[in-house]
């Protein structure tokens, strides 16, 4: 557990909008994720319901709630013990199990086989996969809810500026 924390500084990331990322990081998010993605399949035994290829296109649903499952990890795991209450690791467990059932790509495997050695998404295939500029990746940014992002950051902004505002 150790080394998924250890690179981890600062404040938690907020959100992650793959759409509004630039190219370079959604890339850069992406070889982020992957280790952490391999840990959750290990640790709580989903070898069967995340599909080895969760990271291409055609599996942004996947993509986005295991964005979500990450950063509400990092948040309970890495972020201020006080924010996440008494049972905010338990939250978080259950949280994991209520989408579990979403993160299957049933035409990504043929009937029940056991799962085959696992290559890492941070090796071989996904920078094979990266190599060929996938559209998700290439895509120049948008966000869905722009107006709303930058009203929420210039108001951030405004508060972290006066005194007395955000901690740093």
């Amino acid at each position: 557990m150790h080394d998924l924390t250890a690179g981890i500084t600062g404040t938690p990331p907020r959100r992650w909008v793959w759409s509004a990322m630039t190219p370079a990081d959604r890339q850069q998010r992406l070889v982020e994720l992957a280790p952490w993605v391999d840990w959750l399949i290990t640790h709580h035994h989903l070898h069967r319901k995340i599909p080895r290829c969760w990271y291409r296109d055609g599996h942004e649903p996947v993509l986005e709630i295991l964005t979500g499952l990450y950063l509400g990890w990092v948040r309970t795991y890495c972020g201020d013990p006080a924010r996440t209450g008494t049972f905010g690791e338990l939250a978080w467990i259950k949280e994991l199990h209520s989408v579990t059932p979403y993160l299957a790509a049933p035409t990504c495997e043929d009937g029940h086989q056991e799962p085959p050695p696992r290559k890492k998404p941070t090796g071989e295939a996904l920078s094979d996969w990266l190599d060929d500029d996938p559209p998700r990746i290439a895509a120049a940014p948008s966000h869905p809810a722009e107006v709303e992002a930058n009203r929420l950051a210039a108001a951030d902004a405004a508060q972290a500026a006066k005194p007395g505002g955000w901690p740093a």
